[in-house]
């Protein structure tokens, strides 16, 4: 028996020891997954090829190790890698995908991300959505405290309203921004942050204002690597010193910000370089070379015109079949909710009719047994009954005889009364007679002895008689027939 229990101890602790083996091979998955998906966030400015690449691995090991969370994130950043090569339309289809993800998980913070970068998306096209995905994310970073999140919010929204023009509310959610990427010192933010107020001030023609931030800007850029950066910063500075006919210093920029434009591939920095050279060169009175360049445009300017536009109906049309989609499942949803319920209720009621039914049988056994004790009852009522009848009826005999007695004996008070007068009377009258004559002399006591002695005898006989007759029921005459 302890050889037995020791067996069992053994493979217990071999059981929890594979468990936690598990476990923490497992917690270092998912943190592979979590650096992965990391590492390709902050590769999405200097290289957003190398980004999706290194997301969709991670996304591959989540889906492997079941890690919800990390798969959702993968996602997420596959969709700003695509928004970083202008694809947008295969953006948003990850920026949906990731978003279904995060509200199956109930992860708000998650969803509010992905409301950001949706609302990336609209910038260009919509800017009442794009505000509405923005002003979305802020409230949820808001309320979970999230400075990176509610920065990057601020320096959205701003750009939103430099679109606008509308100049001085976005410089409001610029220094917002710039505020809290500081005090978290986030390096990306900080550089944006400069970069959008000196455009704000250089679309208020503070140029002074304008270059010291962008230069600043464009420092911050290149000790962090963040070539797209430095290609939109040096584009600003190109205008900016174009506008002050330094000439010498757009030019430098302008090419150096062309060579980090080809390096991060984007076409619409590129195109944005060509015709700002265009502008250098039309200033400068060089028009041969200004030519070439619009020529250069005209040509870029069909391409991607057609290429916006493509891009754009793809946006548009992959956002209704989204809402077409979103609907649906809406619709699906409320019907399982409403199969929920009818199923619930039919539980319910199917519940309640055994319920009622046990009810009823209890009910009618107690009603059977009921119904036997009153009949149990009923039938000691009627035997009492039939007693007290016949007891009635003996009682009512009685009565009889008892009334009938009473009339005879009645009958023989009367006669006894009557026969009291007539038959003892006279006996009585003639005694008290001879007393008289004795008491008055006028015969001898000797002589009328017999005659009293007569009296009483008949007296005596009479009242012997009277006596038989009333205890005689068979007699109904005091006198003899």
């Amino acid at each position: 028996m302890k050889r037995f229990l020791f067996f069992l101890l053994i493979i217990n602790n071999l059981n929890t020891y594979a468990f936690q083996i598990n476990g923490i091979k497992e917690n270092e998955d998912s943190s592979a997954v979590n650096k992965i998906n990391k590492a390709s966030y902050q590769n999405r400015l200097t290289d957003p090829d190398q980004t999706i690449l290194m997301a969709k691995r991670a996304n591959k090991m989540a889906l492997a190790i079941k890690f919800k969370e990390g798969e959702a994130e993968s996602n997420r950043i596959i969709g700003i890698g695509y928004y970083y090569l202008n694809q947008r339309d295969s953006a948003l289809n990850y920026y949906l995908l990731a978003l279904n993800q995060f509200k199956f998980l109930k992860d708000d913070l998650g969803e509010a991300k992905v409301a950001n970068n949706i609302g990336n998306l609209w910038i260009d096209i919509d800017y009442d959505k794009s505000l509405e995905y923005f002003k979305k994310t802020l409230q949820i970073a808001q309320k979970h405290n999230k400075k990176d999140l509610i920065a990057g919010s601020y320096l959205n929204i701003g750009n939103t309203f430099l679109r606008k023009k509308n100049y001085s509310v976005a410089l409001k959610n610029y220094e917002k921004s710039s505020e809290l990427f500081n005090e978290i010192n986030n390096p990306i933010g900080i550089t944006q942050s400069l970069q959008n107020r000196g455009v704000i001030y250089f679309k208020t023609n503070q140029f002074d204002k304008a270059e010291k931030l962008l230069l600043e800007a464009n420092r911050k850029s290149k000790e962090h690597e963040l070539n797209s950066a430095v290609s939109s910063i040096n584009l600003s500075l190109s205008a900016i010193y174009i506008a002050e006919n330094k000439f010498e210093d757009a030019s430098k920029f302008l090419n150096e910000g062309m060579a980090f434009a080809k390096l991060v591939n984007d076409s619409k920095i590129i195109y944005d370089y060509i015709y700002t050279n265009y502008q250098l060169e039309y200033k400068r009175k060089n028009y041969e070379k200004a030519l070439g360049y619009l020529k250069e445009i005209n040509v870029l300017d069909s391409v991607n015109y057609n290429k916006n536009i493509t891009s754009n109906i793809n946006l548009i049309q992959q956002t209704l079949k989204q809402q077409q989609q979103q609907k649906e499942n809406e619709l699906t949803i409320q019907q399982q909710k409403n199969a929920k319920k009818l199923s619930i209720a039919t539980g319910i009621v199917t519940i309640l009719s055994f319920f009622v039914i046990f009810l009823l049988i209890k009910t009618n056994k107690k009603s059977k047994k009921s119904n036997l004790e009153l009949k149990t009852l009923n039938d000691e009522v009627i035997r009492q009954k039939n007693n007290v009848d016949r007891i009635n009826h003996r009682l009512e005999e009685l009565i009889a005889e008892r009334t009938k007695d009473l009339i005879i004996k009645n009958q023989k008070l009367s006669e006894y009364s009557s026969h009291l007068s007539h038959q003892i009377r006279g006996p009585v009258a003639t005694l008290k007679g001879l007393m008289l004559l004795v008491e008055d002399d006028m015969v001898d006591s000797n002589e009328i002895s017999p005659q009293i002695i007569k009296c009483v005898n008949k007296i005596d006989e009479q009242i012997m008689d009277i006596n038989e007759a009333l205890n005689d029921p068979t007699r109904y005459h005091l006198n003899r027939k």
